[in-house]
């Protein structure tokens, strides 16, 4: 079983060295989308931006699902505190 998680981490470490070291600038829209968008910028119109920020939309709903089943299972499978009928006693250390 430890043999398995260094493997899986190392795996891990690998690959985000090297999506950090290979980052290049990146634009998130297809060729038309990037046309139409400098288009109505360009003409005044604000298409653009509501097109960026249904992309932003469309990317962040995976991650609040995730975070959404992620709360519920840790609220569902949370230790619960029991009451087991023994009564602290106080501890003098003089």
């Amino acid at each position: 079983m430890g043999k398995i998680i260094k493997i899986v981490g190392l795996v891990f470490l690998l690959t985000i060295s090297v999506v950090l070291i290979d980052t290049k600038v990146a634009h998130a829209q297809c060729a038309m989308c990037t046309l139409n968008a400098d288009q109505s910028v360009k003409d005044g119109n604000t298409q653009g931006k509501g097109l960026n920020k249904g992309i932003l939309f469309l990317l962040a709903m995976p991650y609040v699902a995730i975070g959404a089943v992620g709360y519920l299972w840790y609220k569902k499978y949370r230790r619960k505190k029991a009451d087991v009928g023994f009564k602290p006693d106080p501890v003098n250390l003089n």
